[in-house]
Protein backbone atom coordinates (compact mmCIF):
# COMPACT_ATOMS: atom_id res chain seq x y z
CA UNK A 1 0.00 0.00 0.00
CA UNK A 2 1.46 3.34 -1.07
CA UNK A 3 1.44 6.29 1.32
CA UNK A 4 -1.08 8.12 -0.90
CA UNK A 5 -3.45 5.17 -0.50
CA UNK A 6 -3.04 5.29 3.27
CA UNK A 7 -3.84 9.02 3.33
CA UNK A 8 -6.89 8.43 1.14
CA UNK A 9 -7.98 5.63 3.50
CA UNK A 10 -7.74 8.04 6.46
CA UNK A 11 -9.88 10.61 4.67
CA UNK A 12 -12.50 7.88 4.17
CA UNK A 13 -12.24 7.09 7.89
CA UNK A 14 -13.27 10.74 8.48
CA UNK A 15 -10.02 11.67 10.22
CA UNK A 16 -9.94 15.43 10.91
CA UNK A 17 -8.82 17.06 7.63
CA UNK A 18 -6.93 19.82 9.47
CA UNK A 19 -5.01 17.17 11.35
CA UNK A 20 -4.01 15.44 8.11
CA UNK A 21 -2.85 18.79 6.67
CA UNK A 22 -0.56 19.18 9.69
CA UNK A 23 0.82 15.71 9.01
CA UNK A 24 1.65 16.77 5.43
CA UNK A 25 3.44 19.85 6.79
CA UNK A 26 5.42 17.61 9.14
CA UNK A 27 6.42 15.38 6.21
CA UNK A 28 7.51 18.36 4.12
CA UNK A 29 9.57 19.81 6.96
CA UNK A 30 11.36 16.54 7.76
CA UNK A 31 12.99 15.02 4.71
CA UNK A 32 14.15 11.43 4.88
CA UNK A 33 17.86 10.71 4.66
CA UNK A 34 18.29 8.71 1.41
CA UNK A 35 20.60 6.32 3.28
CA UNK A 36 17.64 5.03 5.36
CA UNK A 37 14.78 5.67 2.92
CA UNK A 38 14.33 1.92 2.48
CA UNK A 39 13.32 1.76 6.15
CA UNK A 40 10.15 3.76 5.57
CA UNK A 41 7.55 0.96 5.79
CA UNK A 42 5.13 -0.01 3.05
CA UNK A 43 2.17 -1.37 4.99
CA UNK A 44 0.18 -4.40 3.90
CA UNK A 45 -2.67 -4.02 6.39
CA UNK A 46 -4.47 -0.91 7.65
CA UNK A 47 -5.61 -0.07 11.15
CA UNK A 48 -9.31 0.78 11.46
CA UNK A 49 -10.35 3.18 14.22
CA UNK A 50 -10.92 6.93 13.85
CA UNK A 51 -10.50 7.79 17.53
CA UNK A 52 -7.24 5.85 17.94
CA UNK A 53 -5.80 7.39 14.77
CA UNK A 54 -6.59 10.93 15.88
CA UNK A 55 -5.21 10.43 19.39
CA UNK A 56 -1.91 9.10 18.03
CA UNK A 57 -1.56 11.83 15.39
CA UNK A 58 -2.22 14.58 17.95
CA UNK A 59 0.40 13.10 20.27
CA UNK A 60 3.07 12.73 17.58
CA UNK A 61 2.50 16.21 16.16
CA UNK A 62 2.78 17.58 19.71
CA UNK A 63 6.21 15.97 20.08
CA UNK A 64 5.25 13.11 22.40
CA UNK A 65 6.13 9.43 22.40
CA UNK A 66 3.22 6.99 22.62
CA UNK A 67 2.56 3.65 24.32
CA UNK A 68 0.02 1.30 22.73
CA UNK A 69 -1.45 -0.95 25.39
CA UNK A 70 -3.92 -3.78 24.93
CA UNK A 71 -4.49 -7.53 24.56
CA UNK A 72 -3.17 -9.60 21.67
CA UNK A 73 -4.70 -9.05 18.22
CA UNK A 74 -5.67 -5.43 18.80
CA UNK A 75 -3.49 -4.20 15.92
CA UNK A 76 -0.63 -2.58 17.86
CA UNK A 77 2.12 -3.56 15.43
CA UNK A 78 0.03 -2.84 12.34
CA UNK A 79 -0.83 0.58 13.74
CA UNK A 80 2.81 1.35 14.58
CA UNK A 81 3.82 0.54 11.02
CA UNK A 82 0.93 2.59 9.63
CA UNK A 83 2.02 5.60 11.70
CA UNK A 84 5.61 5.39 10.44
CA UNK A 85 4.35 5.23 6.86
CA UNK A 86 1.90 8.10 7.35
CA UNK A 87 4.62 10.37 8.78
CA UNK A 88 7.09 9.07 6.17
CA UNK A 89 9.67 8.09 8.78
CA UNK A 90 12.25 5.32 8.69
CA UNK A 91 11.31 2.66 11.24
CA UNK A 92 13.38 0.50 13.58
CA UNK A 93 11.55 -2.32 15.37
CA UNK A 94 13.04 -3.75 18.56
CA UNK A 95 11.56 -6.70 20.43
CA UNK A 96 12.52 -6.12 24.06
CA UNK A 97 12.81 -9.75 25.09
CA UNK A 98 15.05 -10.97 27.92
CA UNK A 99 18.05 -11.36 25.59
CA UNK A 100 18.15 -7.67 24.59
CA UNK A 101 20.69 -5.58 26.47
CA UNK A 102 21.77 -1.94 26.27
CA UNK A 103 24.44 -2.68 23.62
CA UNK A 104 21.77 -4.22 21.37
CA UNK A 105 19.90 -0.91 21.46
CA UNK A 106 22.63 1.75 21.61
CA UNK A 107 25.46 0.01 19.77
CA UNK A 108 28.78 -1.71 20.39
CA UNK A 109 32.46 -0.80 20.09
CA UNK A 110 34.14 -1.92 16.89
CA UNK A 111 37.43 -1.28 15.11
CA UNK A 112 37.41 0.87 11.97
CA UNK A 113 40.54 2.30 10.34
CA UNK A 114 42.56 1.44 13.42
CA UNK A 115 40.23 3.26 15.79
CA UNK A 116 37.56 2.15 18.23
CA UNK A 117 34.22 3.54 17.02
CA UNK A 118 30.61 2.98 17.91
CA UNK A 119 28.72 0.59 15.67
CA UNK A 120 25.36 2.26 16.10
CA UNK A 121 22.34 0.34 17.27
CA UNK A 122 18.68 0.96 16.37
CA UNK A 123 17.98 3.51 19.12
CA UNK A 124 21.02 5.58 18.13
CA UNK A 125 20.15 5.42 14.43
CA UNK A 126 16.51 6.35 15.04
CA UNK A 127 17.67 9.29 17.18
CA UNK A 128 20.04 10.60 14.51
CA UNK A 129 17.91 9.91 11.43
CA UNK A 130 14.57 11.17 12.73
CA UNK A 131 13.12 7.69 12.78
CA UNK A 132 10.23 6.02 14.56
CA UNK A 133 11.63 3.39 16.93
CA UNK A 134 9.22 0.69 18.06
CA UNK A 135 9.81 -0.84 21.50
CA UNK A 136 7.80 -4.03 21.10
CA UNK A 137 6.64 -5.79 24.28
CA UNK A 138 8.24 -3.09 26.40
CA UNK A 139 6.91 -4.65 29.60
CA UNK A 140 9.07 -7.76 29.01
CA UNK A 141 12.35 -5.80 28.94
CA UNK A 142 15.01 -6.38 31.56
CA UNK A 143 16.31 -3.48 33.67
CA UNK A 144 19.43 -2.93 31.56
CA UNK A 145 17.33 -2.33 28.45
CA UNK A 146 14.86 -0.14 30.33
CA UNK A 147 17.68 2.20 31.39
CA UNK A 148 18.27 2.93 27.68
CA UNK A 149 14.55 3.43 27.11
CA UNK A 150 14.41 5.89 30.04
CA UNK A 151 17.27 7.90 28.56
CA UNK A 152 15.82 7.89 25.05
CA UNK A 153 12.44 9.13 26.29
CA UNK A 154 13.82 11.89 28.50
CA UNK A 155 12.28 15.34 27.95
CA UNK A 156 15.74 16.76 27.16
CA UNK A 157 15.72 14.62 23.99
CA UNK A 158 19.30 13.55 24.50
CA UNK A 159 20.90 10.09 24.83
CA UNK A 160 24.09 9.67 26.86
CA UNK A 161 26.39 6.97 25.49
CA UNK A 162 29.20 6.15 27.95
CA UNK A 163 32.57 6.91 26.36
CA UNK A 164 31.05 8.87 23.46
CA UNK A 165 29.44 12.23 22.85
CA UNK A 166 25.80 12.81 23.72
CA UNK A 167 23.39 11.98 20.92
CA UNK A 168 20.64 14.58 20.44
CA UNK A 169 17.29 13.33 19.14
CA UNK A 170 16.26 14.66 15.76
CA UNK A 171 13.07 16.75 15.88
CA UNK A 172 11.21 14.03 13.97
CA UNK A 173 12.27 11.13 16.20
CA UNK A 174 9.47 9.41 18.09
CA UNK A 175 9.43 6.25 20.20
CA UNK A 176 6.39 3.97 20.17
CA UNK A 177 6.05 1.32 22.86
CA UNK A 178 3.70 -1.66 22.61
CA UNK A 179 2.63 -3.93 25.43
CA UNK A 180 0.29 -6.81 26.11
CA UNK A 181 -0.69 -7.03 29.74
CA UNK A 182 -1.41 -10.00 31.94
CA UNK A 183 0.70 -12.52 30.02
CA UNK A 184 3.51 -14.73 31.28
CA UNK A 185 6.84 -12.88 31.35
CA UNK A 186 5.30 -9.40 31.49
CA UNK A 187 5.49 -7.02 34.43
CA UNK A 188 4.18 -3.66 35.55
CA UNK A 189 5.96 -0.61 34.13
CA UNK A 190 7.18 1.84 36.74
CA UNK A 191 5.73 5.33 37.07
CA UNK A 192 8.85 7.06 35.78
CA UNK A 193 8.67 5.16 32.49
CA UNK A 194 4.91 5.47 32.06
CA UNK A 195 5.14 9.23 32.62
CA UNK A 196 7.33 9.55 29.53
CA UNK A 197 4.57 8.28 27.24
CA UNK A 198 1.14 9.32 26.10
CA UNK A 199 -0.77 6.05 26.59
CA UNK A 200 -3.38 4.78 24.13
CA UNK A 201 -5.54 1.84 25.21
CA UNK A 202 -6.14 -0.28 22.10
CA UNK A 203 -9.68 -1.71 21.96
CA UNK A 204 -10.28 -5.37 21.14
CA UNK A 205 -11.55 -6.18 17.65
CA UNK A 206 -15.22 -7.00 17.73
CA UNK A 207 -18.61 -6.24 16.22
CA UNK A 208 -18.83 -3.92 13.25
CA UNK A 209 -15.17 -3.00 13.42
CA UNK A 210 -14.09 -6.60 12.89
CA UNK A 211 -16.65 -7.09 10.11
CA UNK A 212 -15.45 -3.93 8.38
CA UNK A 213 -11.86 -5.21 8.35
CA UNK A 214 -12.88 -8.55 6.86
CA UNK A 215 -15.22 -6.89 4.37
CA UNK A 216 -12.63 -4.43 3.08
CA UNK A 217 -9.40 -6.42 3.41
CA UNK A 218 -10.57 -9.76 1.98
CA UNK A 219 -12.68 -11.15 -0.87
CA UNK A 220 -15.12 -12.91 1.47
CA UNK A 221 -18.79 -12.75 0.57
CA UNK A 222 -21.26 -11.59 3.20
CA UNK A 223 -21.90 -15.08 4.58
CA UNK A 224 -18.18 -15.86 4.70
CA UNK A 225 -17.44 -12.55 6.38
CA UNK A 226 -20.01 -13.26 9.12
CA UNK A 227 -18.65 -16.78 9.70
CA UNK A 228 -15.02 -15.71 10.09
CA UNK A 229 -15.96 -12.69 12.20
CA UNK A 230 -17.90 -15.05 14.48
CA UNK A 231 -14.93 -17.46 14.59
CA UNK A 232 -12.51 -14.73 15.67
CA UNK A 233 -14.95 -13.28 18.22
CA UNK A 234 -15.71 -16.70 19.76
CA UNK A 235 -12.00 -17.51 20.12
CA UNK A 236 -11.29 -14.09 21.55
CA UNK A 237 -14.06 -14.45 24.13
CA UNK A 238 -12.82 -17.89 25.17
CA UNK A 239 -9.33 -16.44 25.60
CA UNK A 240 -10.58 -13.48 27.67
CA UNK A 241 -12.58 -15.89 29.86
CA UNK A 242 -9.52 -18.08 30.43
CA UNK A 243 -10.81 -21.18 28.59
CA UNK A 244 -7.91 -21.08 26.12
CA UNK A 245 -4.68 -19.11 25.78
CA UNK A 246 -4.32 -16.20 23.36
CA UNK A 247 -2.33 -18.30 20.85
CA UNK A 248 -5.37 -19.06 18.70
CA UNK A 249 -6.48 -15.40 18.74
CA UNK A 250 -4.22 -14.62 15.83
CA UNK A 251 -5.36 -12.12 13.18
CA UNK A 252 -2.27 -12.77 11.05
CA UNK A 253 -3.01 -16.49 11.22
CA UNK A 254 -6.61 -15.88 10.23
CA UNK A 255 -5.60 -13.80 7.21
CA UNK A 256 -3.03 -16.43 6.27
CA UNK A 257 -5.68 -19.13 6.40
CA UNK A 258 -8.03 -17.02 4.28
CA UNK A 259 -5.34 -16.52 1.63
CA UNK A 260 -4.71 -20.27 1.41
CA UNK A 261 -8.43 -21.09 1.29
CA UNK A 262 -8.87 -18.63 -1.56
CA UNK A 263 -6.02 -20.37 -3.39
CA UNK A 264 -7.80 -23.69 -3.02
CA UNK A 265 -6.63 -25.31 0.23
CA UNK A 266 -9.30 -27.15 2.22
CA UNK A 267 -10.94 -24.85 4.80
CA UNK A 268 -10.21 -27.11 7.77
CA UNK A 269 -6.58 -27.67 6.72
CA UNK A 270 -6.01 -23.94 6.31
CA UNK A 271 -7.57 -23.13 9.71
CA UNK A 272 -5.46 -25.87 11.32
CA UNK A 273 -2.30 -24.26 9.96
CA UNK A 274 -3.30 -20.67 10.67
CA UNK A 275 -5.05 -21.04 14.03
CA UNK A 276 -5.47 -24.49 15.61
CA UNK A 277 -1.84 -25.60 15.45
CA UNK A 278 -0.61 -22.36 17.05
CA UNK A 279 -1.33 -24.11 20.33
CA UNK A 280 0.55 -27.24 21.37
CA UNK A 281 -1.83 -28.08 24.20
CA UNK A 282 -4.06 -31.01 23.28
CA UNK A 283 -7.07 -29.83 25.27
CA UNK A 284 -6.84 -26.31 23.84
CA UNK A 285 -6.68 -27.67 20.29
CA UNK A 286 -9.87 -29.63 20.92
CA UNK A 287 -11.66 -26.51 22.16
CA UNK A 288 -10.60 -24.50 19.10
CA UNK A 289 -11.52 -27.41 16.80
CA UNK A 290 -14.99 -27.54 18.35
CA UNK A 291 -15.52 -23.82 17.68
CA UNK A 292 -14.52 -24.29 14.03
CA UNK A 293 -16.69 -27.41 13.57
CA UNK A 294 -19.69 -25.58 15.03
CA UNK A 295 -19.39 -22.76 12.49
CA UNK A 296 -18.19 -24.49 9.32
CA UNK A 297 -20.10 -27.35 7.73
CA UNK A 298 -18.05 -30.36 6.67
CA UNK A 299 -16.95 -30.03 3.04
CA UNK A 300 -17.59 -26.27 2.80
CA UNK A 301 -15.85 -24.91 -0.31
CA UNK A 302 -14.18 -21.61 -1.12
CA UNK A 303 -16.99 -20.89 -3.59
CA UNK A 304 -19.41 -20.70 -0.66
CA UNK A 305 -17.20 -18.25 1.24
CA UNK A 306 -15.68 -15.89 -1.32
CA UNK A 307 -17.05 -13.45 -3.87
Amino acid sequence: MKREQLVEFLHKQAIDATLLKEVEEFVREHEVDPAVADRVPVSIYRYYGKSIWEKAIYAILSGYHILLSGPKATGKNVFSENLAQLFNRPMWNMSLNVNVDSASLIGVDTFRNGEVVLKKGPVTLAAEKGGFAIFDEINMAKNESLSVVHSALDFRRMIDVPGYDRIPLDDATRFIGTMNYGYMGTRELNEALISRFMVIDMPILEGEGLKQILREETNLNEEGMLLFARLFTDLQNKSLEGEISSKAVDMRGLFGALNMIERGLDVKDALNMGIVNKSFDRFEKEVVDDVIDTLFAKGVTKGELFR
